[in-house]
């Protein structure tokens, strides 16, 4: 595609480099992004741009990035076309899977695949194809607690509700940092002055964290909580709660069943014996609790500090327990359900299907799955043990496990010699797809549309946004969505034919059981009058086209003249708003009962391992480790981008000055950690920062492995801090990886 180098512009795009899913205005002279500001007429972000969003054009023109496809010849990774990297595809894995069975063809998700329409509509079709149970993806080292719980308590693990920000009047935060993170499972562009807009209309900010963030900073209260008990915090607060009779559904008491059993679970946690394991004081925790009862609104809201622990889903379920005993959840100014313009529409409240745990398991482990994933934890030794049903090939969807998951070590040589077949979809060679037989880069963000089919389900403010490519594909590049079509197509024996079929087959799909639903608005037409009615240039589009029409907003196919298409939305490009977040109970609920089921089996048996913890106070002199986020990273997508450089953004142990004079280490030197997995060595950081007995590295880093293209990322390559883990720590209950709170030793180095 050729373009006019003297032609300068400006295109809108939503940035898809965290969760706030904020608007953008490029800047765009010829080819090229050249800046970047906050689109001040987008309905939800209003202009806020962080310096991820600044930063578009850098990535966009990263020098490093994958422009054709690689495949490997006599052992070596070369350029080579589509036609003959699909060719590879088509030759290896199907012929895999009928020797070994479906179960020997692992897929690796990791969550920039939310960050993209592509990602979000294409892996159902390649998983349906593939027919495996082998999947593993990222939720694994972050927010499965919250969709295990969810599930449990409200029968799908995708109705998560969302602290209601904007008309709040006390916000309990415990293991976030959406100062740094921009939010997490809580989509809400300027977080930070949504925080700050609450203290000013008078309302209070209490953060619970290990570390004094720049979130903790403003708050009202910081509770420099232990890392790990957060459960045991959530728990003593429900405690009092119920022993000062401060417990209020109000209009929930109609469609909650198990909160006596509750009140018992938690006799036993009382802030007394809670204290030492939390070092938190009693007289503390009771004053948390009677806040939060007392508070005209409030919510509760926990994240990957509260996930990414022993206990992470028991304090997933009690953070909504506190929401839901202080009759905070669904009410505004609480915690309440978004409603998405691409989620089902609403229909009358009845009993569904449930949500069940452990309906399989891993091979070697015997891990169960939740969600239908297993540990990604697993997924080295799923390779490396022999036996019927190893995987023998992996397709790796943007995700760097090697970096990600503990012992990146292992995983690193499982990579290397346990596999007959490896397809990595990266735009760079990183320290996972270097490992690859095919790697298929798609296109930067500026040739890529825009739609949060994920991140809309978790905002604060019902809206609906979409942009277009702000440029078209370069020549030789491919749509990520063709190339996800083509790959479903590869895997599946219709290698060849045209991509659109895919979205054909997905369309006619979701056709034939709108028509057959008596609540569905085309109940009994002729789905190829309705797929003839879609509009859009691309599969992808025809897909949202459907989708807005028969969702909660749209127009139906003529029923509602006034709703959601494709065409309407593009006709407002910088979004629509739908409204405040309103309440949803119980029409959404899914549960077996039909009702919120506040004590589910699976959170009774685990209980007596939280009670446990009890006992475990703490002793002054050891250390336990925690990570931290960086407002210009995410995990380690950016650390490439020379412009999200330095700063904050660094590799350092984080500790105390106590701690520091203690152990012998000092601002600047270097100090050995030692773990489960292994040992690091890293440059000290001496900080008031983190509280006594914590110390911290950064999630994400070790950009020292021979065989990638991460130039500027190994100029400064940090340390591994997942190869600390050996994999062994999970919390049972969702498979999720121990990232915190993990035990260690801090020697200085010599």
């Amino acid at each position: 595609m050729s373009h006019d180098p003297s032609s300068s512009r400006t295109a809108l795009r939503i940035c898809p480099l965290c969760e706030a899913t904020c608007g953008l205005t490029l800047t765009i002279e010829g080819a090229r992004v050249t800046g970047a500001r906050g689109d001040r007429e987008d309905v939800f972000s209003k202009g806020f741009i962080c310096p991820k969003g600044a930063s578009i054009g850098g990535l966009d023109e990263d020098p490093d990035r994958l422009r054709t496809p690689l495949v490997r010849k006599d052992g070596v990774l070369t350029e080579a076309s589509w036609s003959e990297a699909f060719d590879a595809i088509a030759r290896a894995l199907p012929a895999l899977a009928q020797e070994h069975g479906p179960q020997a063809v692992g897929v690796v998700l990791g969550n920039p695949n939310v960050h993209t329409m592509a990602g979000a509509l294409y892996p159902p079709a390649l998983l349906a194809a593939l027919r495996t149970r082998a999947l593993f993806t990222a939720s694994t080292l972050d927010q499965m607690p919250k969709h295990v719980s969810s599930g449990l308590l409200f029968g799908d693990p995708n109705t998560i509700p969302v602290p209601d920000l904007d008309h709040t009047g006390h916000l309990l935060m415990l293991g976030a940092n959406p100062l740094e993170s921009n939010g997490s499972l809580c989509t809400a562009p300027d977080f930070p002055g949504k925080l700050k807009a609450l203290r000013r209309r008078g309302g209070s900010l209490t953060v619970v964290d290990p570390r004094r963030t720049r979130t903790a900073r403003l708050a009202d209260r910081h509770v420099a909580i232990r890392p790990g008990t957060d459960a045991l915090l959530l728990a003593a607060m429900a405690h009092v709660l119920f022993e000062e009779k401060l417990t209020d559904p109000g209009a929930l008491a109609d469609h909650v069943d198990g909160i006596d059993e509750v009140a018992d679970a938690v006799r036993d946690f009382t802030p007394e014996a809670v204290a030492p394991a939390c070092d938190v004081d009693a007289a503390t925790i009771r004053t948390l609790a009677r806040e939060l009862a007392a508070a005209p609104t409030a919510a509760v809201y926990g994240r990957i500090g509260s996930c990414t622990v022993e206990h992470g889903t028991l304090a997933s379920w009690l953070v909504d327990v506190l929401n839901i005993l202080t009759g905070n959840l669904d009410r505004p100014g609480g915690a309440l359900f978004p409603l998405s313009a691409t989620a089902r529409a609403p229909r009358p409240a009845a009993p569904g299907k449930g949500f069940a745990l452990g309906r399989w398991a891993s091979r070697v482990s015997g891990h169960p799955e939740a969600k239908g994933e297993l540990p990604i934890s697993a997924l080295a030794e799923e390779i490396c043990t022999p036996g019927e049903g190893r995987i023998r090939a992996l397709i790796v969807l943007a995700a760097n496990p090697v970096l990600s998951a503990p012992d990146g070590d292992r995983l690193d040589a499982a990579l290397a010699g346990g596999l007959d077949f490896m397809v990595s979809v990266d735009p760079y060679l990183n320290e996972t797809s270097r490992h690859a037989d095919v790697v298929l880069p798609p296109p930067p963000p500026s040739q890529s549309a825009h739609f949060d089919f994920a991140f809309n389900t978790l905002a604060v403010r019902n809206q609906v946004r979409y942009t277009r490519p702000a440029l078209p594909l370069d020549d030789g590049r491919m749509d990520e969505a063709e190339i996800l079509a083509r790959l479903v197509l590869a895997v599946s024996g219709m290698h060849g034919a045209e991509p659109d079929a895919v979205d054909t087959m997905v369309i006619d799909r979701a056709l034939g059981k709108a028509v057959a639903d008596p609540l569905s608005p085309v109940h009994g037409r002729d789905p190829a009058d309705i797929s003839a009615a879609l509009t859009g240039r691309t599969g992808t589009e025809r897909r949202l086209d459907l989708m807005l029409r028969l969702g909660p907003y749209g127009e139906g196919f003529g029923t509602d003249p006034d709703g959601l298409s494709l065409e309407r939305l593009l006709a407002h490009p910088h979004g629509i708003d739908l409204g405040a977040l309103a309440p949803r109970v119980p029409e959404v609920l899914a549960t077996r009962s039909g009702r919120i089921e506040l004590f589910p089996a699976p959170i009774a048996a685990d209980l007596p391992r939280l009670r446990r913890a009890l006992d475990g106070r703490a002793d002054p002199d050891a250390l336990v480790l925690v990570g931290r986020r960086h407002l210009r990273s995410n995990n380690s997508w950016l650390h490439n981008v020379a412009a999200l450089r330095g700063g904050s953004n660094v590799c350092t142990l984080q500790i105390h000055p106590e701690d520091a004079v203690r152990i012998g280490v000092t601002d600047g030197a270097s100090a050995t950690v030692t773990a489960d997995g292994g040992a690091l060595t890293v440059p000290v950081e001496v900080t008031d920062s983190v509280r006594t007995g914590v110390v911290s590295l950064p999630h994400g880093w070790g950009h020292n492995r021979p065989g990638t293209r991460l130039s500027v990322a190994a100029e400064g390559p940090g340390v591994n801090v997942n190869q600390l883990l050996d994999g062994s720590r999970l919390d049972p209950l969702s498979g999720t990886a121990v990232l915190n709170g993990i035990p260690v030793t801090v020697t200085p180095s010599r």
